[in-house]
């Protein structure tokens, strides 16, 4: 599975702690994130992750992206709701798009975990039926 991770500045050092704690899940899938929370993740896991611009310079926009083009299955964005983001209208655009295309997301910290214990517990397989039946031709 695809797994998008963003964290707002307040917020990343709590990313790193949920991958180190979730490592051994999050190494069996691929993961994508902002620039600096990537970073974070990476260095501090050693974790492959494919990242993006930073969220205020365009990267929450393409994560939203992918997750328009049904390229992601779950997004972990550790939000911070008591400071002023410059860029709220991406984020708000990133959490409907999740809701449009019925993607997964947690916001926060315990849903965060009970997502990805959920993943390891096979309760995201949906995700690989939908993709299953993407790929199937059409028949009339």
């Amino acid at each position: 599975m695809k797994i998008a991770l963003i964290a707002h500045d307040r917020k990343k050092e709590l990313m790193v702690k949920l991958a180190l704690a979730y490592q051994p899940i999050l190494a069996k899938h691929e993961l994508f994130a902002t620039g600096t929370t990537g970073l974070k993740v990476a260095e501090a896991t050693g974790l492959a992750v494919h990242r993006f611009k930073s969220g205020p310079l365009g990267g929450d926009q393409q994560i939203g992206a992918m997750i328009s083009e049904d390229q992601l299955d779950l997004v972990i964005f550790l939000r911070d709701p008591l400071a002023a983001q410059p860029h709220e209208p991406d984020v708000t655009a990133l959490i409907r798009l999740s809701d449009v295309y019925e993607i997964p997301l947690a916001t926060n910290i315990g849903t965060a975990e009970i997502l990805l214990r959920g993943l390891a517990a096979g309760f995201a397989d949906f995700r690989e039926i939908v993709h299953e039946t993407d790929q199937r031709p059409l028949s009339f």
